[in-house]
């Protein structure tokens, strides 16, 4: 019979870190049984009976997001057999707040002192020996980032596992203890011994959930709330609040029996850094002059030159010469030459020219999150989209984005309040994710030589995007209101782990990889079939002799009249739009399979012609409705047809305005201003001014509020 551990921990406390080094490859991930929050299991290295289950992050175990009420949920239906705790030493208080919780439980818990060379060097002293004695747990310090210590940890939760369960031991004030024994009495005195605190503590909450699980009769819960009613009015509190004071105050104690400081009031390196970086002045402009750097380097200079080099040496004077003349070596018939060289291989080829950019870009990405920086940058932004009403906590989507919107829209589902979480899921696809990059890419060296400064600015359009639809849809009925409070752990700043960097850059660039491989394999064929074809004077393959015009031109010139006021109205740039809704990839396997040409500079300029038509064009394509998988993530978070309909819609209504404005003022500096489209374009500014700027009457912050933004937890 196998053993089960779960992993539980605070977010950021090493709890990812610990699970790749406990389980190396023997992985395996999918969602949690009815919802989309990731589940991650894997196999013990060297014990063959032993299963590690990482659980989300949380802070406590009570209901008020997803990942809680699926930690809880699988702790107490699936009776893992020993919990390994991990808790940040240099934030012990924090951490310990759930660790109460997880011991109430019954459940065997070992508890993993994690970042103790941090905890060391800062000089402090932990007796982690009076520590265990105190909570009544085993405790091992380790260093994830190390390695050291991960051995004895998990011997220690194995060997808890085999003792069997436990009886909680750390206790509250006499009141509160006096109330919890009734509801014990009262209402669980026919459970497992084990198990009776932790659900008479929950009744004392009143957490709804449980109580429901419970099933008790009006009389119980009348008799029980006499006696909380009794403990509020002497505490002068909520139950909630006692419970969660109580908590502190036994955690208070402990800590200073057992954690020695060294320098209690001085700062530490993380905290003289985050006096830059989240200063109220300078957090921006730094985050500002990061994501150039970042882009510089990705798309601008690095990126630039693997992409010519894959583009025009690999396929262009490579690979496809290659293929063309060992197909014609064979005898194949000319429409399968063409089929396979330029179709396949030229469609597939144009995406592929972008992987080592995007490689780079994930991995610049990768270290900014595994040094703790991207953690500041929610922060940052919490003071932003506060005042737009979204919280920090939309911008955790918003990052996950950057390498696929699919997951990013589904880490919504962590927003507790639903009007931010619809705003969030509307909004998410604004960022450029991995699947618009090549797009980026393209358009940046095509036309504009490669410029960093296109880059960022499509990335920050994004952003800019996400503000004004914050400002301008919560002046409306659905979306009025206070931004839900975010409080968040700042992790300490520290070096990033190679083996984490690599795995996060490796899992963004073989999805984008797989994709290439699949979705736009089949429709390079189809766009070359229907490219082939004319059905002028009967149906045939189109050829120097016989001429005529397309399936795919006569489709794409039906409808270019569209996109005409935009700046890109022909039908090579119509048909890579709209065969963009199924990937976004498919926008540049699109001219590769349209183009006379493999070179990408030579084929962005022969289809898009100027680079403000060539901006204007990845703007739409990077603000309009995403590629039909993430359409389906919007349709389960939405879970409303309507709401579906809506959002997809806006993003499409939204993306052409940006664009037409874009393009008509753009015009009037490059010598081709049309009077008609700038006054549409003018009247939708206005608009938008109007709604940025309209009184918001339905949502007036209160001194409660503004207190309650006080949301960077970092000690």
């Amino acid at each position: 019979m196998s053993i089960k551990i779960a992993i539980a921990g605070n977010p950021n406390c090493g709890k990812t870190t610990l699970f790749n080094l406990l389980t190396g490859s023997n992985q395996y991930v999918g969602n949690w049984p009815g919802v989309t929050v990731e589940k991650k299991e894997g196999q013990l290295k060297g014990h063959d009976d032993v299963i590690v289950t990482d659980l989300p992050g949380i802070y406590s175990l009570s209901p008020y997001t997803l990942e809680e009420v699926v930690a809880r949920n699988y702790l107490l239906g699936e009776n893992p057999d020993a919990i390994l705790n991990i808790v940040d030493g240099t934030n012990i208080e924090r951490n310990l707040y759930l660790t109460t919780q997880l011991t109430e439980i019954g459940i065997p818990v070992v508890i993993a002192i994690n970042m103790m060379d941090v905890v060391r060097k800062r000089g402090d002293y932990i007796n982690t020996e009076q520590l265990g004695a105190e909570l009544g747990c085993g405790i091992v310090e380790i260093s994830a980032l190390k390695g050291t210590g991960i051995d004895e940890a998990v011997n220690l939760a194995v060997e808890a596992a085999r003792r069997g369960r436990q009886v909680p031991k750390h206790n509250f004030a006499g009141c509160v203890e006096h109330a919890l024994a009734h509801i014990e009495e009262a209402a669980v005195h026919g459970m497992d011994e084990d198990r009776q605190r932790w659900y008479a503590v929950k009744i004392f909450e009143r957490d709804s959930k449980v109580v429901e699980e419970l099933k008790l009769d009006n009389d119980v819960i009348s008799h029980i709330e006499r006696d909380i009613k009794r403990v509020e009015n002497e505490l002068d509190d909520d139950a909630e609040s006692i419970i969660a004071n109580e908590r502190y105050v036994y955690i208070g104690g402990v800590v200073d029996r057992c954690y020695r400081r060294k320098n209690k009031d001085g700062l530490t390196t993380s905290d003289r850094i985050d006096k830059i970086v989240t200063n109220r002045i300078l957090a921006l402009p730094i985050f500002a002059v990061i994501m150039w750097f970042v882009y510089y380097i990705s798309i601008g200079s690095i990126g630039d030159f693997t992409v010519g080099f894959m583009n025009d040496t690999l396929f262009g004077e490579w690979i496809v010469p290659w293929v063309t003349s060992t197909l014609a070596g064979v005898g194949c018939a000319p429409w399968l030459i063409s089929l396979i060289a330029d179709g396949v291989v030229g469609g597939v080829g144009a995406v592929l020219g972008f992987v080592p950019q995007m490689m780079i870009l994930f991995l610049l990405l990768s270290l900014l999150e595994d040094c703790g920086y991207m953690a500041r940058v929610a922060f940052i932004l919490d003071k932003l989209f506060r005042k737009f009403g979204l919280s920090g906590k939309s911008f955790i989507p918003m990052l996950v984005a950057t390498g696929c919107g699919v997951p990013g829209i589904m880490a919504s589902r962590t927003i507790e309040q639903e009007r931010d979480r619809r705003m969030t899921v509307m909004t998410t696809g604004f960022i450029p994710c991995g699947a618009k990059m090549p797009i980026v890419g393209m358009i940046a060296g095509g036309l504009f030589g490669g410029s960093a400064w296109v880059a960022v600015s499509a990335y920050f359009i994004g952003v800019l995007a996400v503000i004004i639809t914050g400002l301008m849809l919560k002046k409306t009925k659905p979306f009025a209101g206070e931004a839900a409070p975010f409080v968040m752990e700042l992790p300490e700043y520290h070096a990033p782990v190679p083996m984490n960097t690599l795995r996060a850059t490796w899992e963004r660039g073989w999805s984008f990889i797989k994709r290439a491989g699949t979705v736009i394999v089949a429709a390079s064929i189809i766009i070359w079939t229907l490219n082939s074809i004319s059905l002028s004077g009967g149906v045939h393959f189109i050829t120097e002799q016989s001429g005529g015009k397309s399936i795919l031109e006569a489709l794409g010139g039906a409808v270019k009249w569209i996109f005409a006021p935009l700046g890109f109205g022909n039908w090579q740039a119509t048909v890579a739009t709209v065969l963009g809704l199924m990937a976004k990839e498919q926008v540049v396997s699109t001219f590769g399979t349209l183009a006379s040409t493999t070179d990408y500079k030579v084929m962005t300029a022969e289809i898009l012609g100027s680079g403000l038509a060539g901006y204007s064009f990845m703007i739409f394509n990077l603000l309009c409705a995403p590629c039909f998988a993430a359409m389906g993530a919007i349709k389960r978070e939405m879970n409303s047809a309507k709401w579906t309909v809506g959002a997809i819609g806006y993003m499409c209504v939204f993306a052409y305005a940006v664009s037409l404005m874009v393009y008509q003022f753009g015009s009037w500096f490059t010598g081709g201003g049309n009077i008609i489209g700038t006054a549409v374009a003018a009247f939708i500014l206005a608009f938008m001014l109007y709604m940025i700027f309209k009184k918001d009457k339905k949502s007036t912050p209160t001194v409660a509020n503004t207190e309650k933004q006080n949301n960077l937890v970092h000690k």
